[in-house]
């Protein structure tokens, strides 16, 4: 701008000067309000008009969803665990019932573990495959959402192999067998004391196991040192037994007496909430009982000095012919009203005798058991799995009562007899997720009571049945 024409836009804009002042040094120095008639002065000058304020369509108030939410039950509960721990003896055990997301909720805990230290080394201790690998994938799909950083995630079970000595940052998923069979291994001890330095979080799936020695003795290995680590139980039945209170005692103390039970206001039992709710489907119970001629006075003996029901005599009621009638024309009304139907069978022969009479009748069935080959049971999985409209039935023995996951399994019929209320509600679990959980409206248990053998209600009451001992 020439001398002259900057004196012209002074005096237009009432910028003052003189012989002495820097004139251009004071025009831009100079300020303008928006709208103010010497912003239109200005523009004015250079042929200009101002620039009118620009209208954007912003919303006062919008929703932000996070990625790995949570229900408010299960945020309130991971609020509980956190407090806990942060208490010696760092020991607690939560406790939520099956289907309501006991894992999803245990890694807002472990993601926030991680994120607080580094570097770390997180243990996830599984008694099954299954559980082992739904561990992995659960915490992969957390930790891309609520991660800081990048951790390596390790598979310690089966045929994989790990040198554990050399794990420094990351989280662990170990079979209970694999470590344990390590401690008798030359320097195996010393390995997992290794692995036992550089841990600070352990957590132990199906935490009503925690006292059996083999368990407790690779808890105590890891757990040495104290300190800061933290031990989290998860566990939908904290007990040890039925009726045991001893030993259910026993693991309560294990846990210093500490569990987080889920939580929801205006609810006495947190089933009744997940069912009204659709978290849990509505069940509908019902009892098949049968007058068995295979058990002797001698079998019915033996029950009174057995911790469950002794293979023997399940192996018999396999064999029973008219039992086995039974089973085949409920799992043929079942699957005239269910598209997804699990057989928890009482012997490994029964298992494969059921699906091939069901094959037989022109039904798609299918049998795992203990025996059944790793890749067969992956893809026998998947089939049952899928999302086509077919109706399936699955028969197991053993295999099939944690960590399996099929969501749309409405129906049940539980043909093993058990003392085990734990086992029990296990097998319940497998079919009694909700709308809300990626399940169904509606769900169907058939339990087949034998004479002289006991039989178990409805999930709400296993889910209060060890209140007492904690």
């Amino acid at each position: 701008m020439k001398e002259y024409e900057a004196e012209v836009l002074a005096t237009l804009l009432d910028i003052k000067y003189n012989s002495t002042t820097d004139l251009y040094k004071n025009l831009k120095n100079s300020s303008f309000s928006r709208g103010s008639k010497r912003e239109k002065k200005l523009f004015n000058f250079f042929g200009l008009n101002p620039p009118e304020d620009e209208e954007f369509d912003v919303p006062i108030q919008e929703k932000s969803e996070g990625q790995y939410m949570l229900f408010e039950h299960q945020r309130l509960a991971v609020r509980n665990v956190i407090s806990q721990l942060n208490v010696e003896p760092s020991r607690v055990l939560l406790h939520m019932p099956t289907g309501s997301g006991k894992t999803r909720t245990t890694m807002n805990v472990i993601c926030e573990h991680l994120r607080s230290f580094e570097p770390t080394v997180i243990v996830w201790l599984a008694t099954s495959e299954e559980l082992c690998e739904q561990a992995i994938e659960e915490f992969k799909r957390s930790w891309s959402y609520l991660g800081n950083r990048c951790v390596n995630v390790y598979r310690y079970w089966g045929k994989h192999e790990v040198n554990i000595k050399e794990i420094n940052d990351g989280f662990i998923v170990a079979g209970f067998n694999k470590i344990y069979n390590l401690i008798n291994k030359s320097e195996g001890v010393s390995s997992i004391g290794k692995l036992a330095s550089k841990t600070t979080f352990i957590v132990m799936d199906e935490a009503h196991q925690a006292i059996a020695p083999s368990y407790k003795m690779v808890l105590d290995l890891l757990y040495v040192g104290g300190g800061n680590k933290k031990l989290l139980g998860l566990s939908a039945t904290p007990g040890r037994t039925w009726n045991d209170i001893d030993e259910d005692e026993k693991l309560a103390n294990f846990f210093a007496k500490k569990k987080v039970r889920l939580e929801v206001k205006g609810y006495d039992n947190p089933i009744e909430y997940l069912t009204d709710n659709g978290y849990l489907a509505e069940v509908n119970f019902r009892q098949l009982f049968h007058d068995s001629e295979v058990l002797t006075g001698k079998d019915l003996e033996d029950l009174s000095t057995s911790i469950d029901i002794p293979k023997k005599t399940l192996e018999k009621l396999g064999q029973d012919k008219q039992r086995n009638l039974k089973i085949l024309n409920e799992a043929e009304k079942l699957l005239k009203k269910h598209q997804r139907i699990l057989i928890f069978a009482p012997s490994v022969y029964n298992a494969e005798l059921l699906s091939v009479l069901l094959r037989l009748r022109g039904f798609h069935a299918n049998f795992i058991t203990g025996k059944t080959m790793e890749t067969d049971r992956k893809r026998i999985i998947e089939d049952f799995k899928n999302d086509d409209m077919t109706s399936k039935v699955l028969c197991n023995f053993g295999v099939l009562t944690t960590g399996f996951d099929a969501p749309k399994t409405s129906g049940a019929i539980i043909a093993r007899p058990t003392l085990s209320l734990v086992l029990y509600s296990q097998m319940v679990g497998r079919a009694i997720r909700g709308q809300r959980a990626g399940g169904n409206q509606e769900a169907e248990i058939v339990t087949l009571i034998d004479n002289e053998l006991p039989g178990f209600g409805g999930v709400s009451e296993y889910f209060q049945n060890w209140e007492d001992v904690w």
